[in-house]
């Protein structure tokens, strides 16, 4: 099917994102759509010299495509080209279902290779024990010291395995239940809620944050749908300043050298997950406390134990004859 008049690119992709909104993504998904969309879009304008208004669908060919891939591949990462390869993939299969293309162009656009999904938890068994003690005892230096909610954000990735977005998502009815038996309710990625229950003392670190609220902002009402986690004005605590006090609390702890390269806020839900794993999770109740949509994604903690490859080097024949000489 094809429309007697065709539709400009920019037009298509307003009702790619209008034929999404049933799916509730967040608004972190939709703004990486959005640029993935522009960068591309961009290019394809630059290697074929025309204006937004020129340029159609029916114009989206395999070697356009392949032109404007290149391009982008020339100056960004394999992750961000793979990203921007899905997305595009996405919006030109919704033009094929709404009648705006014959066929999907992106099947003749090389695409890198997926890396491999490799856990990054915190490095030295004793890393969350130290970071929790030093969050707790104020060693963050800063001009007004909160150890309260220090500790909870950093409780929130060790105990929960919670996201930033997650994080930032949670309000004061987030923890529910009878006591002594809480469970926090996550909105989670995907918009797949879970339950995760937490210990006594989870409710009483939410219960000193709370109150320490209370009085640092004592003009402010805390309702049941009130963010949790502030800044210090008081306002829902941003992305951005989340990370830097993750990262503040890595620095003054003296541990940012355990910290995986670009893992920071994530290595604290990654240590959650791979101390699961050694602990004798299986994948199935991973999957269930982290929210992964898929089995194999949980399997990759499990895999990066390394136990069953720690019992076959410990079956090596040459160990028996170190213990005879050693």
């Amino acid at each position: 099917m094809r429309y007697k008049i065709p539709m400009r690119v920019s037009e298509a992709q307003q009702a790619f994102f209008a034929a999404r909104r049933p799916r509730k993504d967040s608004p972190h998904t939709t703004d990486a759509y959005r640029r993935d969309l522009a960068g591309i879009t961009t290019l394809l304008l630059r290697e074929q010299g025309r204006s937004p208004d020129e340029l159609t669908v029916e114009m989206l060919t395999a070697q356009a495509l392949r032109n404007a891939f290149g391009a982008f591949a020339d100056t960004h990462a394999k992750s961000s080209v793979l990203r921007a390869w899905s997305t595009w993939n996405q919006f030109l299969t919704f033009c094929v279902s709404d009648g705006l293309l014959a066929g999907n162009p992106m099947g003749a656009v090389a695409r890198p290779k997926a890396p491999p999904l490799t856990p990054k938890p915190l490095r030295g068994e004793e890393t969350p024990e130290q970071l929790l003690a030093a969050a707790a005892d104020g060693s963050r230096r800063t001009r007004d010291p909160w150890p309260e909610r220090d500790v909870l954000v950093i409780a929130l990735g060790l105990v929960a395995g919670l996201r930033a977005a997650e994080m930032r998502a949670l309000t004061t009815r987030s923890l529910v239940g009878r006591q002594g038996e809480m469970r926090l309710h996550v909105h989670g990625k995907g918009s797949r809620d879970r339950s995760i229950p937490v210990q006594p003392i989870m409710e009483k670190i939410i219960e000193e944050y709370l109150a320490s609220c209370r009085r640092r902002f004592a003009q402010q009402r805390f309702g049941p749908s009130t963010p949790l986690l502030r800044d210090r004005a008081g306002e829902p605590i941003g992305r951005g300043a989340l990370e830097y006090l993750v990262k503040s609390c890595y620095r003054w702890a003296g541990l940012h050298d355990r910290v995986p390269v670009g893992a920071n806020l994530h290595a604290l839900r990654h240590t959650f997950a791979t101390r699961l794993a050694e602990d004798g999770a299986t994948a199935s109740e991973i999957m269930a406390l982290l929210g992964h949509a898929s089995l194999a994604t949980s399997q990759n903690y499990i895999e990066a134990t390394g136990r069953e490859q720690r019992a076959a080097a410990a079956s090596n024949r040459t160990y028996r004859a170190l213990d005879g000489i050693v």
